[in-house]
């Protein structure tokens, strides 16, 4: 009997897929830097049973019509709009992502960018390196202090409340905006529910995390950023596309907003020579919110065991498209 063929579109431990192998060939991008050709993902789709994808692989219904062997796309991320989700569905193929794993890791993240851009850290350090510190001054490089500020979260999901969780240790009033009430975090964050427009006038630290859809997309628009604080710190730890990056720099360099702090980008990777980098009231990382070794690691293992479960018939750990089930 033939084994299924799986193939991992970036180059992962040995001992991560291991358990893969025991039950299918598996075949690698061997690069973990380079990201996979489209052509070559074409052709690898064309006869994988299972596909193990980054958030920066698009798979859309292109590349799912090839697979006619499909089962599943396992995603290392909790996102998954880089994958058309409908089109995977309508051909019976199950997409799976890596929530959970990730939540307290990319809220360390989130914080730490927030924590980063109020206090000019990444400025600051920069002026030392260059021999700029010539002597203790009053206000050299002041920020905005964070504790008993006002933290509007824009999605409040696992992410958005393991930040509010933190921001409490600041004595931060937190205020949120998500497509439903979150109860939980209202009673156990003392988190506040209010419209988006309510949120933008009133928080000091806007910090957007939530998923990107076709209603999110450039929510964040030049509307967004006339209404916040001029004192007002954006932070965007979810999708780049949920902004409108132009928007955002012209509100920086207006001083329609104080500063931004961005680990995820419209275009990534973000080119150096991008209009935003050039600010120094931005602090900008390269898509690192889950990046540590813990957290990628567990991110792998699941996805893994996901492509395994479906494989031997079984329900995945994490599964998207859950109608698959009820079809």
């Amino acid at each position: 009997m033939t084994r299924p063929y799986v193939f991992v579109t970036r180059k992962l431990p040995d001992d991560i897929v291991a358990p893969i192998k025991d039950i299918a060939e598996v075949a690698m991008w061997p690069y973990d830097d380079i990201q996979v050709p489209r052509d070559v993902l074409m052709n690898e789709a064309k006869k994988a049973d299972a596909l193990l994808t980054m958030v920066s692989d698009v798979v859309d219904e292109e590349i799912l019509e090839a697979g006619t062997s499909l089962k599943v796309v396992a995603n290392m991320g909790v996102g998954f709009d880089n994958i058309d989700v409908s089109a995977a569905t309508k051909r019976g193929i199950a997409v799976c992502n890596t929530p959970d794993v990730l939540t307290d890791t990319t809220a360390d993240l989130t914080f730490a960018l927030l924590l980063a851009t109020a206090r000019r850290v990444v400025e600051a350090a920069q002026w030392l390196k260059e021999g700029k510190w010539k002597s203790w001054s009053p206000l050299l490089l002041a920020g905005a202090d964070v504790h008993h500020k006002t933290i509007g979260i824009v999605g409040m999901g696992k992410i958005g409340q393991a930040v509010a969780k933190r921001a409490t240790g600041f004595d931060m009033n937190i205020l949120y905006h998500n497509r439903s009430r979150n109860i939980e975090a209202e009673q156990k964050l003392g988190a506040t529910y209010c419209s988006f427009e309510e949120l933008l006038k009133a928080a000091d630290f806007v910090v957007c995390l939530t998923p990107l859809t076709k209603e999110t997309r450039h929510m964040f628009n030049s509307e967004a950023f006339r209404k916040m604080k001029r004192s007002a710190i954006f932070i965007n730890a979810a999708r780049g596309a949920v902004v409108d990056e132009q928007a955002l720099y012209e509100a920086l360099v207006s001083g329609e907003i104080a500063a931004a702090g961005l680990d995820v980008f419209e275009h990534e990777p973000i080119a150096a020579s991008h209009p935003l980098l050039a600010l120094t009231n931005v602090v900008a990382l390269p898509h690192i919110g889950s990046a540590t070794k813990e957290t990628r690691v567990k991110m792998m293992e699941l996805c893994c065991r996901n492509i395994i479960a479906v494989l031997k018939g079984k329900r995945p750990e994490t599964l998207v498209n859950e109608e698959l089930e009820r079809s």
